[in-house]
């Protein structure tokens, strides 16, 4: 029988599981990831120092930083001297390159040598200033031989050079994926399914412009948008990227998921709330494609929140939730003809039933001016974190008539003011028949939501398109009948399906069944009261009344 060939990722995701009980889970995901990078960051390197002395022109400038940077690539020195200790000034030997720190694996100070190597090369590479986990590596407790195991699995990986992007975003998407899922009990928050983000992307098309993720993450739509220009035969320099994390650890994790694949982004000079310390507070975005926490109830600072210029025109978000405060921070950085995709959970389509409350207000408000395009609901069990059924929407500040390109050909959008489309994707995807057992929508399911949202959008559209327990075309004096609710059940017909059965048929069916179950019972009684007479007991079975 011939031995099952285990992928780069999963061989190296064996080698990663050695670290299990030894250190915390979101610790292993900075152990991991950081090696990676310095892996990844060599061999860009290596690559473009190659091209560099196989002229004649450029070769000279072979150890010149300047020569590397302008093509996103990081520099790494060979060998260099810093201080460590400013009183006696005490100098070490730091190595920046994965060629040395492979042959050294096993040095009892290695852990602390990595750590060196980070700090030279933020220290060569001004980008990067803030994205390294400095002074991590040298307080973990790993036992030697399993760390030099994992560093000789990763010195195994073999790819060729003009698929070294395709592997960095192979193995971070894999390593991203499955860490969310190992912390999923530990408030993880890190991770977007990229299933997901991809169907984000192809709804709103972020072709060229500004993307802007107010709490990204890793980066996964950054990359996601990266993917999607690629795809469809664009520059993906035609993007500029803005974001903002809170969490000091993921902020870092995204800035080296984007480093590492060349894109340049400005998630601004730290990790700081969006609401309470915006790094953008002018910018006016012409895509913003987010997942925030949902019903986060540690949003609010009275001091910093109370009469915030996001909710101008609107009723101020409560302390207790915070979706509809990440709606309003969005609205108000994206430009007058860009489009935000976005996920909530799905208690924010009809929070605030009663008049009196501010998120029935606010959601009031949002659809009399008209800034709901669409409500799409996402199948159970695509997130690693929840298993809950999750809300995609998609909000424009400008739904008129206009025109647009979408693959390269001009497209004329009606006017949709004063209508809301809703899906219920639900029934979609694969039920978690896959390797990680969650849900995934297949190209022909995303797809299907495509066709149907750009068909609502432009011309063609025609109410007779509405499709029966899947999708409706709403206008503003239905949903203000069902008390401004977003719920698309309340829009979409469902069919009561008890309505087909044939009553008399099943009942017949079911007699003949349960006649034929007592008839087996009887005979089954039967035997056992002559196996117990043949070795001698003369036994009685009680019947029912």
């Amino acid at each position: 029988m011939a031995k099952k060939e285990v992928s780069m990722e999963a061989s190296l995701w064996a080698a990663c599981d050695k670290l299990r009980g030894t250190i915390h889970a979101v610790e292993y995901v900075n152990v991991v990831l950081g090696l990676l990078f310095l892996r990844f960051a060599f061999d860009k390197f290596n690559d473009q120092r190659e091209k560099l002395l196989s002229d004649e022109e450029t070769a000279p400038f072979a150890d010149n930083p300047r020569f590397y940077s302008k093509d996103n690539v990081f520099f790494l020195r060979e060998e260099s001297e810093i201080i460590i200790n400013s009183d006696t000034g005490e100098k070490i030997k730091v190595h920046t390159r994965w060629d040395w720190i492979k042959d050294h694996s096993k040095d009892s100070d290695i852990l602390t040598q990595i750590d060196y190597a980070l700090r030279q090369i933020e220290k060569d590479n001004p980008s990067l200033k803030g994205a390294l986990d400095i002074g991590f590596y040298p307080t973990l407790r790993i036992e030697p031989s399993n760390f030099s195991s994992l560093i000789d699995t990763l010195a195994k990986m073999n790819y060729s050079k003009n698929e070294v992007d395709d592997v960095i975003g192979r193995i971070y998407e894999y390593f991203l994926r499955k860490f969310a899922i190992k912390t999923k009990d530990e408030k993880g928050e890190f991770y977007t399914p990229g299933n997901i983000v991809d169907l984000m992307t192809q709804l709103i098309e972020p072709y060229h412009g500004s993307v802007y993720d107010p709490c990204c993450g890793s980066g996964g739509m950054f990359v996601q948008s990266a993917k999607f220009i690629e795809n469809h035969h664009g520059n993906r320099k035609d993007i500029t990227i803005f974001g903002q994390e809170s969490n000091p650890h993921t902020y870092r994790l995204a800035r080296m998921n984007l480093a590492i694949r060349g894109l340049s982004c400005d998630l601004g000079d730290e990790d700081a709330s969006s609401f309470t310390k915006d790094k953008h507070p002018d910018l006016k975005a012409d895509f913003i494609l987010a997942n925030p926490p949902f019903n986060q109830n540690n949003w609010w600072s009275d001091s910093l929140v109370t009469g915030n210029k996001f909710w101008r025109g609107y009723e101020q978000p409560p302390a207790s939730n915070g979706n509809y405060a990440w709606i309003l921070h969005m609205l108000k950085h994206l430009s007058h003809s860009g489009t935000a995709a976005f996920l909530l959970a799905n208690g924010a389509l009809s929070a605030g039933q009663d008049r009196q409350e501010v998120e029935y207000k606010i959601r009031k408000q949002l659809i009399i001016n008209n800034k709901v395009e669409a409500i799409i609901i996402l199948p159970r069990e695509m997130f690693y974190a929840t298993d809950l059924s999750v809300t995609l929407w998609i909000v424009a500040h400008d739904r008129g008539p206009k025109k647009i390109f979408r693959d390269g050909h001009e497209v004329s959008l009606r006017d949709r003011r004063n209508q809301i489309l809703f899906i219920d994707a639900r029934t979609l995807g694969d039920g978690g028949k896959n390797e990680d057992g969650y849900v995934l929508l297949s190209q022909e399911d995303k797809d299907k939501i495509k066709r149907t949202l750009f068909k609502w959008q432009t011309q063609e559209w025609e109410k007779e398109f509405n499709e029966v327990e899947f999708c409706y075309s709403a206008t503003i004096d239905e949903i203000e009948k069902h008390n401004w609710s977003l719920v698309p059940s309340d829009y979409i017909e469902f069919v009561d399906h008890d309505l087909d059965i044939d009553y008399d048929k099943e009942m017949t069916s079911i007699q003949k069944n349960m006649k034929e179950i007592l008839k087996n019972e009887i005979s089954s009684q039967n035997d056992l009261i002559a196996a117990f007479k043949g070795i001698g007991y003369d036994i009685t079975i009680k019947k029912d009344k």
